[in-house]
């Protein structure tokens, strides 16, 4: 099945780089509904047969979404994404037993991201990239082209007796210009990134003691969507290269600062190419349509948590005291904001974006990045009211402690945020009925598993007194 998103990106031009770099393995990458990257992996000489007719593979694998009648599934590779793994970057691959002898160290493996379609050519209504590929059709009815640019940031441990441990010789603090031979390390990932066409704008040492943080360019939602999942194992692999392990849970460690995955995100205009959210003349230089769209995410902030911080682990990241939201605001010198509008620079239109700052790395980026368009579109089609700012100097006066204590808290559980997002029409929706049902499924089942563990904490602060 052709594509249809107007990249430029021949078959022509991918088998020339087939034959130009003698790739002899193809990776078809997807995601399951929570996030896992998986792979098919297929000898070259399948491959243009599979650009075709797709390839067929057992729908089970993503997990909680597919039923036994929905088995039948097929991947049909996107050209646009078609590029060669660096050597140190080759995720463990799924091929038949029959090919095992035969691939070495020294074959070249390519990875494509797939969509995923049903026998008859349709669109899998449990591909997470087709539900991210929705929203963007929504926007683009609506005359807008979504972009983004993510933050991810995350640990480097080292491994004593097979078990993750904080790192012990990496002190650095937050953009700590080091000769730690983590820097080395972190220069080979966006090295190695850069080398498979994903643009990275920055990257330095964050907080805490072994915390990194690489920074996208600013790109289509869809295409940042597909590096995001892409730079997860590429970052795990070269750390491992180097006896390391590279973790995104969002608190792995108590009373230090988490991850996140902050990501800015601009409307523009199809018709003009500008940022709609800027109006140089408006308060905050923020345009109505920015303050409606603003308006959409905080009124759906608490539903779409789920899908944003989607582990358990999550809400340890997001309490007081760490830099992390935990009430529904916005701002712009307020660093626990939950969005903030960074000001303007020289260039208003590249530098006016609107920065959400409760998802962590943990999360599906397609999924969060289709909550987090809709519930901003939703804001702008019902021309939403945005309430008034709470920044950090406002706090200091009586009016802040006021505005404060009427805002809405986000959730301070996996279970709360369940709750909240079952409550919410436009969730399941933007989600379709598949995946929204299967998500709440699994992590229902992670809920209600985590309340019934007794934890260390429970018997070392009761056990001798109870």
């Amino acid at each position: 099945m052709a594509d249809k998103r107007g990249d430029h990106t021949s078959f022509e031009q991918v088998m020339a780089t087939i034959k130009n770099e003698r790739i002899r393995f193809v990776n078809l990458e997807f995601t399951d509904v929570v996030g896992v990257a998986k792979c098919v992996t297929i000898p070259v000489e399948q491959f243009a047969d599979c650009v075709r007719h797709g390839k067929w593979f057992d729908g089970s694998a993503l997990e909680n979404i597919a039923r036994v009648a929905e088995s039948d599934m097929y991947l049909y590779p996107d050209l646009t994404t078609f590029t060669a793994l660096p050597g140190t970057v080759r995720p463990a691959p799924n091929i038949d037993a029959r090919l095992q002898d035969s691939q070495s160290d020294g074959d070249v493996v390519a990875r494509v991201i797939c969509d995923i379609r049903e026998p008859d050519g349709e669109r899998f209504e449990g591909d997470p990239r087709a539900a991210l590929l929705s929203a963007i059709e929504d926007a683009r009815a609506m005359g807008f082209k979504y972009q983004v640019a993510p933050e991810l940031e995350f640990f480097l441990l080292q491994l004593k007796d097979k078990k993750p441990i904080p790192l012990q010789d990496d002190p650095g603090s937050y953009f700590d210009l080091s000769t730690k031979f983590t820097v080395t390390i972190r220069s080979e990932m966006v090295h190695a990134l850069q080398s498979m066409g994903i643009k990275i704008e920055s990257s330095h040492h964050e907080v805490a003691p072994g915390q990194h943080e690489i920074d996208f360019e600013n790109g289509d939602a869809l295409r940042i969507a597909d590096s995001l999942m892409t730079a997860k194992y590429v970052i795990k692999a070269i750390a491992s290269q180097h006896n390391l392990y590279a973790t995104f849970l969002p608190k792995p460690f108590y009373r230090t600062n988490g991850s996140g995955l902050h990501v800015h995100q601009q409307l523009i205009s199809i018709d003009t190419g500008k940022n709609v959210f800027v109006d140089e003349h408006a308060e905050y230089g923020l345009s109505e349509l920015g303050r409606c769209f603003i308006a959409g995410q905080l009124s759906h902030a608490r539903s779409m948590c789920a899908i944003l911080a989607p582990l358990v682990n999550s809400y340890k990241r997001l309490v007081r005291g760490y830099e992390a939201p935990v009430l529904v605001n916005w701002g712009r010198v307020n660093r626990q904001a939950l969005i903030r509008v960074p000001r303007l620079g020289t260039d208003p239109q590249s530098s006016m974006r609107i920065e959400l700052r409760c998802s962590d790395p943990s999360c599906n980026p397609h999924l969060a990045l289709a909550v987090m368009l809709r519930a901003g579109l939703d804001g702008i089609q019902r021309k939403m009211t945005l309430p008034p700012a709470m920044d950090e100097n406002i706090f200091l006066q009586d009016e802040g402690e006021r505005l404060r204590s009427r805002a809405r808290l986000l959730p301070a559980t996996l279970g709360e945020a369940l709750d909240g997002m079952r409550e919410d029409a436009l969730i399941r929706d933007v989600l379709g009925d598949t995946i929204y049902e299967g998500f709440i499924d699994a992590k229902s089942i992670e809920w209600i598993e985590y309340r019934q563990q007794v934890h260390t904490w429970e018997i070392e602060h009761y056990l001798p007194v109870f």
